[in-house]
């Protein structure tokens, strides 16, 4: 039994295993380095691997991290689609590149503090789960890469808006 009472032991219509996912380098990033494979909350522990590259990236100046997730933004179409075709289920669980990105997105609205991070996880989480207008029509109306990335880069500019008009609001 051990570690597969946590983790994924199966994925996808195609059955890939987690040695196949963090052997492949662009499953490995789909998965966030294996955050993706959790039995349970897979999407909650890709958001919780976002925190600490948050904190490194934006330690490297603002500039770098704005340019990092644009780039993880757009490398994220190509990967998911990947993913989502090598899985044979599109937007499925383990994928949690775009949650990685939506959670970059959303702190691009807020000056750095602890409490800006811990906000911004709990309000992009609720944004990517609950899925309110845009956010579910996205999510059932687009396909491919595309549409796995845009429900959530969605959900972190709904989330980064509440956060930055708390930060002007002199609540953060």
């Amino acid at each position: 039994m051990g570690l597969n009472i946590f983790l994924n032991t199966s994925l996808g219509k195609t059955q890939m295993s987690p040695r196949q996912i963090l052997t492949d380098p662009v499953m490995l990033l789909a998965f966030g380095f294996g955050s993706g494979l959790a039995k349970y909350a897979p999407g909650t522990m890709g958001t919780l691997l976002a925190v600490p590259l948050y904190w490194f990236l934006i330690k490297a100046g603002f500039a770098v991290f704005l340019g990092v997730t644009l780039l993880v933004c757009l490398l994220g179409i190509w990967i998911c689609s990947i993913a989502a075709n090598r899985l044979g289920i599109h937007d499925f669980s383990g994928i949690v590149w775009d949650e990685v990105a939506g959670y970059f997105v959303t702190m691009c609205f807020v000056s750095f503090s602890w409490t800006s991070v811990v906000l911004g996880f709990v309000l992009f989480r609720f944004f990517d789960i609950v899925k309110p207008w845009p956010i579910n029509w996205l999510d059932q109306q687009v396909s491919g890469g595309v549409g796995i990335m845009a429900d959530d880069i969605v959900a972190g500019i709904m989330a980064g808006g509440i956060l930055l008009a708390m930060e002007y609001g002199n609540m953060l």
